[in-house]
């Protein structure tokens, strides 16, 4: 008996893997050389049919737009999924790939010089910094010690403080229509207050992104960092993630982001443990410019690489500087920036 159930379990086994390779084996190939491409370039789709099945049409999506064979990148920077829907007879069969699309020139070089330099509160984990209405606002971090607050950036005071639940560590900030949206790291939650009063006026939950690092807005959108190569965008009416950017340069993605500022049209972003702040083309993704802040660690008396780092951008459009200072740094640099 024992011998006959061991021959019936062997054989279903073989029958069931000699149905499974008969499912057809395809995939999607791309002219460039390991599915990496340039934007600009224009790249030739094509089926790998290893079992020579029939074909009756091919429908090829790149991030769930329909492309041609003939495909020229002119859309968003990153890793993208391309998909092939093959007609079979009657069946439809999928066939996935990716294609990593880089930037096409290199990230242009940048410095700084100091116009003014003004007292920090050594003890503030700097998360967020951002000006608004000519005063500037701070988030800070650390499990039972973030807070924020609003400073006279020139002496140092804080004007207005609260402080956060001992759960919750806080992130980056920015301020829209009278409204500050807070990050916090992993709670998953963003906290909305009224900017004039504090009061909270509400929560908001991460549904994409894992973790909440930086955050700045346009004028109309809020755009969030995680902790990795993304940029998410959120809807300021439901502060769902309704889309994203990826961060790359001609070599590949910048991951780590961490603070961010809008500036111009721009997206300036702290890179965590980095003293390189990067210029994004919030539109694809490209960074179009490194700002090196190598020389201004070394006026910071505890600066470390691994703990109290650069982070913390504030542009201020009535003097047209921005604003740079790290965690538990001493100092707020006021600088222009400046093209090698």
């Amino acid at each position: 008996m024992f011998r006959f159930k061991y021959l019936v379990v062997t054989l279903l086994g073989l029958f069931l893997v000699g149905c499974a390779s008969e499912k057809p084996q395809l995939s999607v190939k791309t002219s460039s050389k390991n599915n990496t491409a340039k934007l600009g370039e224009t790249v030739k789709l094509s089926l790998n049919n290893p079992d020579g099945i029939s074909i009756n049409a091919i429908n090829y999506l790149l991030e769930g737009k329909t492309v041609t064979e003939s495909l020229k990148l002119n859309n968003k920077l990153g890793k993208q999924d391309l998909i092939a829907n093959v007609i079979s007879g009657k069946d439809t069969i999928v066939a996935e790939s990716n294609l990593i699309v880089l930037n096409n020139k290199r990230p242009d070089l940048y410095t700084y010089e100091i116009v003014n330099t003004y007292p920090h509160d050594v003890t503030s984990y700097t998360q967020g910094l951002e000006f608004y209405k000519g005063e500037l606002y701070e988030s800070t971090g650390q499990f039972g010690k973030s807070k924020l607050r609003k400073v006279d950036y020139k002496t140092g005071e804080v004007l207005n403080n609260i402080n956060l639940n001992s759960g919750y560590f806080a992130e980056g900030l920015t301020i829209l229509n009278d409204k500050i949206y807070q990050l916090t790291w992993k709670a998953d939650t963003g906290i909305i207050y009224d900017v004039n009063t504090f009061e909270k006026l509400g929560i908001f939950r991460y549904n994409d992104s894992k973790e909440g690092w930086g955050l700045c807005n346009d004028g109309n959108v809020l755009y969030k960092s995680d902790g990795t190569e993304k940029i998410w965008t959120l809807n300021t009416s439901t502060l769902t993630e309704d889309d994203k950017i990826q961060i790359y340069t001609n070599k590949g993605k910048i991951g780590r982001l961490n603070e961010l500022e809008w500036v111009n049209g721009k997206i300036y972003a702290n890179i965590y443990e980095n003293t390189g702040i990067a210029i994004i083309n919030p539109e694809n993704g490209a960074t179009e410019g490194v700002i090196d802040f190598t020389p201004i660690t070394k006026l910071i008396p505890n600066y470390s690489s691994d703990d109290n780092v650069l982070n913390g951008i504030a542009y201020n459009p009535d003097t047209d500087t921005i604003f740079i200072t790290g965690k538990r740094w001493d100092k707020l640099f006021e600088v222009k920036i400046v093209k090698k």
